[in-house]
């Protein structure tokens, strides 16, 4: 049976994606900041050599956009040295590695999707950190996927839908419209992720993401047209709605229908959340 070492297990996307794993039939460890220090490279030097993992779905990291601001050294320690110290066990140990990082590795210029091949320039320090993550996986590995998700939401953490439904009742919502791209849901991730193991695609950089695009305004309002939600939502710009890390304007990616449309997947996501 095949091997799989996730870090980062207790975080939305890794609490989504071990369980169908699970299902998939693959031997899944589960790991995160509670049995597996990143940035500790003999403890994780220990924890490989007792699994020794076939693949290694890499999700631990820093995700606070705007705190990364402040806390570079933080969010460098985790998303850049954390990530080198993985892909550096992978080769030792032989292992496969899935790097998950993000559509904030652009700096939003473009006017037609992004492709995988297309040139970074982070905007923020989140995004830097992430793309010095994915510098470290191809200087150090050739067995590897380097999976950019964007506007990710799921159940098992605080995210812009289950925010925006439970801000339904105030008085005026305002929500961005000047910044677009693809709302992901984790278990669409997890799928898609679980395609490119099974089906052995080449190894290299992939966009994973919602199908179509939308602004958080536009996400917004199909949020509550979907929950039948009536909610007073009012769009503004980003300039209205001044947060301490630039996000790029335009982030959306190619995804090459690896993802449904983010509208059917969200129906999902929505569905799901009633039935619990």
């Amino acid at each position: 049976m095949t091997k799989i070492l996730v870090t980062g297990a207790k975080g939305m996307l890794g609490q989504d994606l071990c369980p169908i794993l699970e299902n998939h039939k693959y031997d899944v460890f589960k790991t995160d900041i509670d049995n597996l220090d990143i940035t500790n490279f003999i403890n994780i030097d220990k924890v490989f050599n007792k699994i020794k993992p076939d693949i290694v779905i890499h999700c631990a990291g820093y995700t606070n956009v705007d705190k990364a601001e402040e806390n570079i050294e933080i969010a460098r320690l985790i998303n850049s040295f954390g990530t080198e110290n993985i892909a550096k066990a992978c080769k030792k140990f032989d292992a496969v590695l899935i790097y998950i990082s993000t559509d904030y590795v652009f700096d939003g210029e473009k006017t037609s999707p992004y492709k995988p091949l297309d040139k970074p320039s982070p905007l923020n320090n989140y995004g830097l950190t992430k793309f010095e993550g994915e510098q470290a996986v191809k200087n150090n590995l050739e067995k590897y996927y380097i999976c950019r998700t964007s506007w990710l939401y799921g159940q098992y953490g605080k995210n812009f839908v289950d925010t925006m439904i439970s801000l339904a009742n105030k008085p005026e919502i305002k929500v961005v419209d000047d910044q677009i791209g693809c709302p992901t849901w984790t278990v669409e991730l997890s799928n898609a992720i679980i395609k490119i193991i099974n089906s052995k695609q080449p190894y290299g950089i992939y966009h994973i993401c919602g199908g179509g695009s939308t602004s958080w305004y536009g996400f917004a309002k199909e949020i509550f047209n979907q929950a039948g939600i009536t909610a007073n939502l009012k769009p503004c710009s980003t300039k209205e709605f001044a947060r301490p890390a630039k996000r790029p304007s335009y982030s959306v990616m190619e995804n090459n229908g690896i993802c449904k449309d983010w509208k059917e997947a969200l129906k999902c996501y929505i569905k799901s959340r009633i039935e619990v």
